[in-house]
């Protein structure tokens, strides 16, 4: 994660914005005399809303688990789709 002071920020707003939205990485804004903030994209932040959400429940989190270490270790079967 990149670090930036606030400063620094405002006067490159738009850049870092494009930054955060074009590499997925956050950026963490330092300031002087207050708590650090983190930026990331709209993407991102949607993407860790829905981890969460299904992580939350711990039996389909156990189940997403299982899924992936079965793709992980090869066990997956490839079908075709049926068209209607």
């Amino acid at each position: 994660m990149d670090a930036i002071n606030y400063t620094t920020l405002r006067n490159n707003l738009a850049s870092v914005l494009d930054k955060v939205n074009d590499d997925h990485n956050p950026v963490l804004v330092t300031r002087q005399n207050g708590k650090p903030a983190v930026i990331l994209s709209l993407d991102d932040y949607k993407s860790f809303e829905e981890t969460a959400y299904l992580m939350a429940s711990p039996v389909n989190a156990q189940r997403l688990n299982q899924a992936i270490a079965e793709v992980e270790a090869g066990k997956v079967v490839n079908h075709d789709l049926i068209e209607s």
